[in-house]
């Protein structure tokens, strides 16, 4: 028997682990109402180490890649990783969640030890059933792409739509916003005053009709105009 089913009874332990600070806390958020107990959410899996030898996790869920790179490859990627992760708890599930599609990344995920692989652009209902079902050790694998398939013309959501007006500068901040940049960096990055920044900001959350950042952000991700991995306009 695994040593996941022997869990205490109780709500399903999360472990969060994802280097875009905006998306990460968003999830964790949202589990939190949904009645799952988030142990804690941290922004690179070298971190998990020590929190997974304490115990008291029944599913990891980790990104992809780390440290910007794009790519799922090299020593950035969680592959990398996860035999070290796997010794730290061996009585813990784990879960990819990743923006990143490629028709070998499920058997290479099985291959590291991941029950389950997720793609963050999925509805949230979506991403809580495949932590419930990887927390029960139930496989959970991406659907196939259909070849040359595409969104249809004029076939845009209200948030797509919404989106759509944004200008140039106001895309770029808005993929900024969701890497989770703050007003300081971005204006850093942007190479613009920190009031120019925050004027750009505003700009973004009223043409959105967004309250908040968090908003803005998780929004462009679910709705695929932000790429939720690099910050990149995928409209």
């Amino acid at each position: 028997m695994h040593a996941a089913d022997r869990r205490p009874a109780g709500p399903l332990r999360v472990l969060l682990c994802d280097d875009h600070a905006v998306f990460v806390e968003a999830l964790g958020f949202v589990l939190g109402r949904a009645g799952y107990s988030v142990v804690r959410t941290i922004s690179h899996p070298a971190e998990a180490t020590a929190v997974l030898r304490r115990g008291g996790v029944d599913v990891c869920v980790l990104d992809l890649v780390y440290g910007g790179s794009g790519e799922p490859t090299g020593a950035d990627s969680v592959f990398t990783l996860m035999p070290e992760l796997r010794r730290a708890a061996p009585g813990t599930r784990f879960l990819l969640l990743t923006g990143f599609r490629s028709p070998d990344l499920d058997a290479a995920a099985r291959a590291a030890g991941f029950t389950g692989v997720v793609n963050k652009h999925c509805r949230v209902a979506e991403i809580l059933s495949a932590i419930e079902q990887v927390g029960r050790g139930d496989p959970v694998a991406l659907p196939p792409v259909p070849a040359g398939a595409s969104r249809p013309p004029g076939r845009l959501t209200e948030a797509q739509r919404m989106a759509s007006y944004l200008t140039q500068r106001e895309r770029e901040v808005l993929g900024h916003l969701v890497t989770g940049a703050d007003t300081t960096t971005l204006a850093r990055t942007m190479g613009v005053s920190w009031t120019t920044a925050r004027s750009h900001v505003q700009s973004v959350l009223s043409k959105l009709g967004a309250h908040s950042r968090l908003e803005a952000a998780t929004a462009a991700v679910r709705h695929g105009v932000v790429d939720g991995e690099t910050g990149r306009w995928l409209l």
